[in-house]
């Protein structure tokens, strides 16, 4: 009769299927941890962080069919450029060639790349100036073409150190972007835009006698002669 009124504890009926269900989940949670310590990278002994410090970007109009270089040079008088791509802490990562050859795979299948940009990045730092040059490699609109060049600082924290635009209107124009100077910490305590030409550094040393480019290690046959 006491039942009748609630008065004692009622045990919930015993559902086998949530049971299960929630032995199950317990499951894949379980296994879904392990995968993650399996997949975490161990610390290792001499491993490289490739971080980057600085990154220097060239860009041009989308699906322009002129080709731009970008060349940057260090304090150590090093010079990343498309037939030089890792010069001291410098690296070329991206080298775009405007109209000729420029795609990509998709599915085993090449699709034509919209995206004209170069890339430099600076994986150390190096006290003094760095000089930041664009070329017009192959002018073959006859008009002049529009390019931005954007530095910037990724550590601690992202920081645009320049960003502009100018204009380069025939083969073999080359214009200094920006030149900027970086103390022993890797801060920036200079910018500006006097002009310097890298491609005048390479002839002068040619001229000089030297078949190799000391900096760069191209024969003085060959550098006359595109990437394949």
């Amino acid at each position: 009769m006491m039942d009748d009124f609630g008065l004692y504890p009622r045990e919930e009926p015993f559902d086998p299927l949530g049971v299960m269900l929630f032995k199950a989940l317990q499951v894949i949670a379980f296994l879904f941890f392990l995968a993650l310590l399996a997949v975490s990278p161990d610390a290792k002994d001499g491993k490289i962080d490739s971080k980057a410090e600085f990154m220097i970007t060239l860009d041009w109009p989308d699906n322009h069919p002129d080709d731009l270089d970008l060349f940057v040079q260090d304090p150590a008088g090093n010079i990343a450029w498309y037939r030089h791509r890792e010069a001291g802490f410098l690296t070329l990562d991206r080298d775009d060639r405007g109209g000729a050859n420029d795609f990509i795979m998709v599915a085993g299948k090449k699709i034509a790349s919209p995206i004209r940009e170069e890339i430099v990045t600076l994986r150390g730092i190096v006290a003094g100036e760095y000089t930041v040059n664009v070329s017009h490699f192959v002018a073959t609109t006859g008009e002049p073409v529009e390019a931005n060049v954007k530095v910037q600082k990724l550590n601690p924290t992202a920081q645009v150190v320049f960003d502009n635009k100018f204009k380069l209107d025939h083969t073999g124009d080359e214009k200094t972007a920006v030149r900027f100077r970086l103390d022993a910490e890797g801060k920036v305590v200079n910018v500006d835009q006097r002009p310097k030409s890298l491609l005048e550094t390479f002839r002068s040393s040619w001229r000089n006698g030297a078949d190799l480019d000391p900096r760069t290690g191209v024969s003085k046959n060959t550098a006359r002669v595109r990437r394949d």
